[in-house]
């Protein structure tokens, strides 16, 4: 069933999601208030609480007495950044929408370098750094994640996008009536655009803290991607089959080529064992693949939701 949006209003809604940043969000928000006040006469800023174990929650409630255009979202149990900034793109009531991280790494100084590119005709606007501040084993993981998405998904470009990123707010219409818990908001904005825009921006180091975006945690966020947006991996799973099958007539022409010319077959166990082993590993991971798109499609039967709201400030009554 398709949501019904409000109408957007002229001006900027700056969606965050929030984990652990108890110490980061009065900063943040002194930040973006001089920054936003340049920019836009409407505006409002987004704050989704993610589940978070700290005081988050108590810091966006006593901050909201301060800032009338402060909104919060307390997610009722950890869902995840992207599913937390669906959440709050949903909520968005102006036609322009900026995400970014809740670790002052996306200094709010450079919202104006995105607006300023997304006024250039182009849909979505993403703010590529023009130094990495991560680990090096991050940077690189992440390129190649995202090198490697670019290939399974089609979508040109993708290698560029992050978290900090501008976008037409009637975009989120392409998606209205996506329910799965597996969300890519990256892929979901190719879903009602291919007019994508990059801007250099300053990338800072993490404010307070240290990041819980882990390796294990960026090789599973892939995997999801490809196996809920993708088909490459089924695609891989029967070129493979494919291959080995040759691989298998080939073996079995060199047998029966060997007997003919020696009268005898092909001597010794570790041969036979190491086809065999080739053959059921083979079997195992197009096995796995299926059982991925298997287990998407019982979770969306299931209807796991993509997040549950425990508590909301700041959004008047005409909020959906």
């Amino acid at each position: 069933m398709t949501r019904n949006f409000i109408p957007e209003k002229q001006g900027l809604s700056v969606i965050i999601p929030i984990y652990k940043s108890e110490k980061i969000i009065p900063s943040l928000v002194e930040r973006l208030a001089k920054s936003l006040e340049r920019l836009e006469k409407n505006y409002e800023v987004i704050f989704v609480v993610d589940g978070s174990p700290d005081n988050s929650w108590q810091q966006v409630l006593t901050l909201q007495k301060e800032y009338h255009w402060l909104r919060g979202i307390h997610l009722s149990r950890n869902y995840g950044q992207h599913n937390a900034l669906l959440r709050g793109i949903r909520t968005a009531n102006f036609d322009k929408i900026v995400t970014m991280d809740d670790d002052l790494q996306h200094p709010p100084e450079e919202i104006h370098k995105l607006l300023t590119e997304l006024k250039k005709g182009y849909d979505v606007v993403y703010g590529v750094p023009e130094k990495e501040t991560h680990l090096a084993w991050r940077n690189f993981s992440s390129r190649f994640t995202k090198r490697l998405l670019n290939i399974a998904l089609g979508v040109a470009g993708i290698e560029k996008s992050g978290a900090f990123r501008v976008f037409k707010t009637r975009l989120r219409e392409g998606f209205a009536d996506y329910s799965s818990s597996f969300v890519s908001v990256d892929v979901l904005l190719t879903w009602g655009t291919t007019n994508f825009g990059y801007v250099s921006v300053d990338h800072a180091p993490r404010a307070e803290g240290h990041s819980t975006y882990t390796f294990r945690k960026l090789i599973t966020h892939t995997f999801n991607l490809m196996t809920g947006f993708s088909t490459l991996p089924l695609q891989l799973a029967s070129w493979l089959g494919f291959g080995l099958t040759l691989f298998g007539l080939g073996v079995f022409l060199y047998v029966i080529i060997r007997y003919l010319l020696q009268g005898s077959p092909v001597p010794g166990f570790p041969f036979l064992a190491s086809i065999i082993s080739i053959f059921s590993g083979a079997q195992l991971f197009a096995i796995g693949i299926f059982g991925e798109y298997l287990s998407r499609m019982y979770f969306r039967l299931m209807g796991k939701p993509q997040s549950l709201v425990r508590e909301e400030i700041g959004f008047s009554t005409e909020k959906e």
